[in-house]
């Protein structure tokens, strides 16, 4: 292991028991020795020399590219250690601080969302088949945080309480008009029209899961009902009873904060209702991570709450109610990581072994 890769690991690893073995077979363990041991191969120079600078995305990206083994502890393990060591001495206390702090000052230079960059990110991340994501999601295909209403749910058992959780929170009557901004597969929107007698408008800028939505709302007879479209929210000019957008706002940009909240509010009816649910960040704002924002929502990013009132508050829009759903998030995901290890073999016929 080179010296200044042992001097950036000494400074990041604080807490926790990793051990790092170097390309030429050299083994250091970093931390207290406390908690699980995590043990990492780095098998190649470039890999090396490329961690030494960026470590949060380098780690990852070795792992991809069949670069760095995790020999003892796996995925989870490595993240457990780099969650532990944030903000406690270790990684936020060295000079990768500086990297993600230039990441944070450029972040608005890197989310100019307009209407067709925002399609071409969409669709890096929501074009892929829908065949993958059927290996891992419940059957309805929600993509985004289940609502566990009790430990033992099934995904799918969560997903359809946290569909019942949103209707609650809307307040719906029969008869109104719902705009889904974000419509995805069109579960929610296809849920509400059954469940609730209204009319739903979805947008969406996937054309795979527009035809998909689609498909789904003819086969289900609920075309007069509930319409996809292939549109761009700011393109709409209708008014709607009830606005909802589920995991969509982490692809906005805090650019666009004002004009997704000003559209919002000129698109709700007086007393309207709107519910947003997004993936938010618990401390204050700082920089997405650099492997996120490459590999998950390209253009995106991650706020704070602090980012997101002033621009809600500017639109004229008033909160009610705010809710946070972090180990809602967590359970999820972990029902999710089963379900695509389970069918590993299947998503990696449908891709390659380096996006498994």
């Amino acid at each position: 292991m080179n010296i200044l890769l042992k001097r950036v690991l000494d400074r990041l690893v604080r807490t926790g028991n990793l051990k790092v073995t170097g390309p030429k077979g050299s083994a250091v363990v970093f931390g207290d020795g406390s908690g699980e041991p995590v043990h990492m191969h780095i098998k190649t120079a470039h890999a090396e020399r490329a961690i030494t600078f960026d470590p949060m995305l380098a780690v990852p990206e070795a792992y991809m590219d069949g670069e760095l083994d995790i020999l003892e502890g796996g995925v989870l393990g490595v993240m457990r250690i780099a969650f532990q060591n944030m903000g406690s001495g270790g990684i936020d206390a060295t000079w990768s601080k500086a990297i993600e702090g230039l990441r944070h000052a450029f972040r608005r230079l890197q989310q100019i969302n307009t209407a067709s960059r925002s399609r071409r990110n969409v669709q890096r991340h929501y074009d892929l088949s829908g065949d993958l994501y059927r290996l891992f999601l419940d059957e309805d295909m929600q993509y985004s945080c289940a609502y566990f209403e009790q430990p033992d749910m099934t995904l799918d058992e969560a997903q359809a309480a946290k569909k019942r959780h949103i209707a609650a929170k809307l307040r719906l009557k029969a008869g109104q008009t719902v705009l889904d901004i974000g419509s995805g597969w069109g579960g929610l929107g296809l849920y509400l029209a059954k469940a609730f007698d209204v009319d739903v408008q979805g947008v969406t800028l996937s054309t795979e899961q527009h035809g998909v939505a689609t498909d789904r709302a003819h086969a289900q007879g609920l075309e007069s009902r509930v319409h996809f479209e292939l549109k761009d929210y700011r393109e709409l000019n209708e008014r709607f009873d009830r606005i909802v957008s589920v995991g969509m706002f982490e692809h906005v940009g805090v650019n666009h904060y004002r004009t997704f909240f000003d559209k919002s509010a000129t698109l709700l009816k007086p007393d309207g209702v709107m519910l947003l649910h997004t993936i938010g960040r618990s401390g204050v704002p700082w920089a997405t991570s650099a492997f996120i924002r490459k590999y998950i929502f390209p253009g995106g990013y991650i706020p704070s709450l602090s980012e997101v009132m002033p621009a809600i508050e500017k639109s004229g829009l008033v909160v009610t109610d705010v809710e946070i759903l972090r180990l809602h998030y967590a359970d999820t995901l972990k029902h999710w990581g089963e379900r695509f290890a389970a069918n590993r073999d299947k998503a990696k016929a449908i891709y390659d072994e380096r996006f498994c």
